[in-house]
Protein backbone atom coordinates (compact mmCIF):
# COMPACT_ATOMS: atom_id res chain seq x y z
CA UNK A 1 0.00 0.00 0.00
CA UNK A 2 1.28 3.50 -0.51
CA UNK A 3 1.66 5.94 1.63
CA UNK A 4 -1.62 8.22 1.87
CA UNK A 5 -0.66 11.89 0.54
CA UNK A 6 -2.13 15.19 1.80
CA UNK A 7 -1.83 18.39 -0.73
CA UNK A 8 -1.55 21.85 1.60
CA UNK A 9 -1.77 22.47 5.07
CA UNK A 10 -0.73 20.40 8.02
CA UNK A 11 1.89 17.14 6.70
CA UNK A 12 0.16 13.88 7.98
CA UNK A 13 1.56 12.03 10.13
CA UNK A 14 3.27 8.35 8.93
CA UNK A 15 3.69 7.26 12.43
CA UNK A 16 -0.27 7.78 12.94
CA UNK A 17 -1.06 6.30 9.16
CA UNK A 18 1.69 3.11 10.22
CA UNK A 19 -0.61 2.92 13.72
CA UNK A 20 -3.79 2.64 11.96
CA UNK A 21 -2.78 0.21 9.80
CA UNK A 22 -1.36 -1.78 12.65
CA UNK A 23 -4.29 -1.97 13.70
CA UNK A 24 -7.01 -2.84 11.46
CA UNK A 25 -4.55 -5.56 10.11
CA UNK A 26 -4.49 -6.60 14.37
CA UNK A 27 -7.66 -6.37 14.77
CA UNK A 28 -9.04 -8.39 11.50
CA UNK A 29 -6.55 -11.30 12.93
CA UNK A 30 -8.22 -11.45 15.88
CA UNK A 31 -11.77 -10.52 15.65
CA UNK A 32 -12.84 -10.95 11.54
CA UNK A 33 -14.47 -8.17 9.05
CA UNK A 34 -17.77 -8.26 10.99
CA UNK A 35 -16.91 -7.25 14.42
CA UNK A 36 -13.77 -4.44 13.48
CA UNK A 37 -15.17 -0.67 14.51
CA UNK A 38 -13.40 2.00 14.10
CA UNK A 39 -13.83 2.60 17.42
CA UNK A 40 -11.49 -0.58 18.20
CA UNK A 41 -8.61 0.67 15.53
CA UNK A 42 -8.50 4.01 16.89
CA UNK A 43 -8.54 2.27 20.67
CA UNK A 44 -6.05 0.13 19.68
CA UNK A 45 -3.95 2.61 17.56
CA UNK A 46 -4.16 5.24 20.40
CA UNK A 47 -5.14 7.69 18.16
CA UNK A 48 -8.69 9.55 18.40
CA UNK A 49 -11.36 8.71 15.93
CA UNK A 50 -11.17 11.77 14.24
CA UNK A 51 -7.64 11.44 12.66
CA UNK A 52 -9.17 7.93 11.26
CA UNK A 53 -12.29 10.18 9.70
CA UNK A 54 -9.71 12.53 8.05
CA UNK A 55 -8.05 9.64 6.34
CA UNK A 56 -11.02 7.09 5.49
CA UNK A 57 -14.80 8.48 5.00
CA UNK A 58 -15.73 4.71 6.31
CA UNK A 59 -14.79 1.58 7.64
CA UNK A 60 -14.92 -0.07 4.76
CA UNK A 61 -12.79 2.38 2.92
CA UNK A 62 -10.60 2.60 5.72
CA UNK A 63 -10.23 -1.43 5.30
CA UNK A 64 -9.60 -1.32 1.63
CA UNK A 65 -6.75 1.55 1.72
CA UNK A 66 -4.73 -0.12 4.21
CA UNK A 67 -4.98 -4.22 3.04
CA UNK A 68 -5.21 -3.26 -1.21
CA UNK A 69 -3.85 0.23 -1.83
CA UNK A 70 -5.48 4.28 -0.84
CA UNK A 71 -6.02 6.43 -4.00
CA UNK A 72 -2.67 7.81 -4.17
CA UNK A 73 -1.54 4.30 -6.06
CA UNK A 74 0.60 5.30 -8.73
CA UNK A 75 1.04 3.24 -11.99
CA UNK A 76 4.44 0.79 -12.20
CA UNK A 77 7.19 1.70 -13.95
CA UNK A 78 8.00 1.85 -17.32
CA UNK A 79 9.41 -1.12 -18.15
CA UNK A 80 9.84 -0.45 -21.92
CA UNK A 81 7.18 -3.00 -22.96
CA UNK A 82 3.72 -3.37 -23.17
CA UNK A 83 4.22 -7.29 -21.18
CA UNK A 84 6.86 -5.89 -18.78
CA UNK A 85 4.36 -3.35 -17.47
CA UNK A 86 1.13 -5.75 -18.07
CA UNK A 87 3.36 -8.31 -15.25
CA UNK A 88 4.48 -5.50 -13.19
CA UNK A 89 1.21 -4.38 -12.46
CA UNK A 90 -0.14 -8.41 -12.13
CA UNK A 91 2.27 -9.03 -9.44
CA UNK A 92 1.03 -5.48 -8.14
CA UNK A 93 -2.62 -6.85 -7.94
CA UNK A 94 -1.17 -10.49 -6.47
CA UNK A 95 0.67 -8.72 -3.75
CA UNK A 96 -2.38 -6.67 -2.79
CA UNK A 97 -4.66 -9.83 -2.73
CA UNK A 98 -2.67 -11.91 -0.72
CA UNK A 99 -2.97 -9.14 2.28
CA UNK A 100 -6.19 -9.97 2.22
CA UNK A 101 -8.55 -12.77 3.78
CA UNK A 102 -11.10 -14.49 2.14
CA UNK A 103 -13.78 -13.99 4.57
CA UNK A 104 -12.79 -10.03 5.24
CA UNK A 105 -13.24 -9.48 1.40
CA UNK A 106 -16.53 -11.24 1.11
CA UNK A 107 -17.79 -9.08 4.11
CA UNK A 108 -16.14 -6.02 2.10
CA UNK A 109 -17.15 -6.40 -0.94
CA UNK A 110 -20.71 -6.85 0.46
CA UNK A 111 -21.11 -4.10 2.39
CA UNK A 112 -19.90 -1.90 -0.51
CA UNK A 113 -22.60 -3.18 -2.94
CA UNK A 114 -25.21 -2.91 -0.27
CA UNK A 115 -25.19 0.45 -0.04
CA UNK A 116 -25.54 2.41 -3.21
CA UNK A 117 -23.64 5.35 -2.22
CA UNK A 118 -20.94 3.64 -0.84
CA UNK A 119 -20.74 1.44 -4.18
CA UNK A 120 -20.75 4.80 -6.10
CA UNK A 121 -17.82 6.07 -3.83
CA UNK A 122 -15.46 2.86 -4.24
CA UNK A 123 -16.57 3.19 -8.40
CA UNK A 124 -15.75 6.84 -8.53
CA UNK A 125 -12.24 6.50 -6.83
CA UNK A 126 -10.66 3.19 -5.89
CA UNK A 127 -12.23 1.78 -8.95
CA UNK A 128 -11.30 4.76 -11.01
CA UNK A 129 -7.21 4.80 -9.81
CA UNK A 130 -7.21 1.27 -10.99
CA UNK A 131 -7.92 1.40 -14.33
CA UNK A 132 -6.12 4.63 -14.62
CA UNK A 133 -3.02 2.70 -13.52
CA UNK A 134 -4.42 0.42 -16.84
CA UNK A 135 -4.76 3.23 -19.20
CA UNK A 136 -1.45 4.86 -18.64
CA UNK A 137 0.11 1.28 -19.31
CA UNK A 138 -2.23 0.97 -22.15
CA UNK A 139 -1.40 4.22 -23.31
CA UNK A 140 2.28 3.98 -23.30
CA UNK A 141 1.64 0.96 -25.45
CA UNK A 142 0.00 2.86 -27.68
CA UNK A 143 2.98 5.48 -27.99
CA UNK A 144 5.24 2.59 -28.70
CA UNK A 145 3.33 1.28 -31.45
CA UNK A 146 2.51 -1.79 -29.96
CA UNK A 147 -0.91 -1.13 -29.84
CA UNK A 148 -2.86 0.19 -32.82
CA UNK A 149 -5.59 2.02 -30.00
CA UNK A 150 -6.12 2.18 -27.25
CA UNK A 151 -8.28 -1.71 -25.58
CA UNK A 152 -10.89 -0.83 -22.86
CA UNK A 153 -9.25 -0.48 -19.89
CA UNK A 154 -12.56 -2.27 -18.04
CA UNK A 155 -11.83 -5.27 -19.86
CA UNK A 156 -8.16 -5.42 -19.36
CA UNK A 157 -9.36 -4.86 -15.42
CA UNK A 158 -11.55 -8.03 -15.63
CA UNK A 159 -8.94 -9.74 -17.28
CA UNK A 160 -5.86 -8.91 -14.71
CA UNK A 161 -8.02 -9.04 -11.51
CA UNK A 162 -10.44 -12.09 -12.30
CA UNK A 163 -8.27 -14.82 -12.36
CA UNK A 164 -5.95 -14.06 -9.26
CA UNK A 165 -9.58 -13.07 -7.44
CA UNK A 166 -10.41 -16.69 -7.84
CA UNK A 167 -7.30 -18.25 -6.95
CA UNK A 168 -6.70 -16.42 -3.90
CA UNK A 169 -9.91 -15.65 -2.40
CA UNK A 170 -12.18 -17.28 -4.12
CA UNK A 171 -11.07 -20.86 -4.57
CA UNK A 172 -7.96 -20.35 -1.39
CA UNK A 173 -5.79 -21.79 -3.76
CA UNK A 174 -1.82 -22.49 -2.75
CA UNK A 175 -0.41 -19.16 -2.22
CA UNK A 176 3.24 -20.85 -3.21
CA UNK A 177 2.18 -20.90 -6.82
CA UNK A 178 0.27 -17.19 -7.43
CA UNK A 179 3.73 -15.99 -9.07
CA UNK A 180 3.16 -18.84 -11.69
CA UNK A 181 -0.26 -17.78 -12.08
CA UNK A 182 0.37 -13.89 -11.91
CA UNK A 183 3.00 -14.41 -15.04
CA UNK A 184 0.48 -16.79 -17.05
CA UNK A 185 -2.31 -14.10 -16.44
CA UNK A 186 0.48 -11.44 -17.41
CA UNK A 187 0.98 -13.01 -20.98
CA UNK A 188 -2.56 -14.45 -21.34
CA UNK A 189 -3.59 -10.48 -21.35
CA UNK A 190 -0.81 -9.39 -23.44
CA UNK A 191 -1.08 -11.77 -26.39
CA UNK A 192 -5.31 -10.85 -26.21
CA UNK A 193 -4.13 -7.21 -26.54
CA UNK A 194 -1.88 -7.50 -29.24
CA UNK A 195 -4.28 -9.60 -30.94
CA UNK A 196 -6.65 -7.09 -31.18
CA UNK A 197 -8.94 -9.61 -28.52
CA UNK A 198 -9.68 -6.98 -26.86
CA UNK A 199 -12.62 -4.41 -27.66
CA UNK A 200 -11.25 -0.81 -27.82
CA UNK A 201 -12.41 1.78 -25.46
CA UNK A 202 -15.63 2.97 -26.13
CA UNK A 203 -15.55 6.96 -26.87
Amino acid sequence: MSKPKQAGGRPRDSRVDHAIATAVRSLLDEHGYAALTVDAVAARAGVGKAAIYRRHSTKQEMIFAVLLHDLDEEPPGDTGSLHGDIAALTRRIADQLAQAAAEVMVGLLADIHADASLDARFSGAYLAVERSSIGTLLDRAVARGELPVRPDPVLVHVLLLGPLFAWQLMLNEDSARTPQLAEMVARIVTEALTSGAVSPEAR
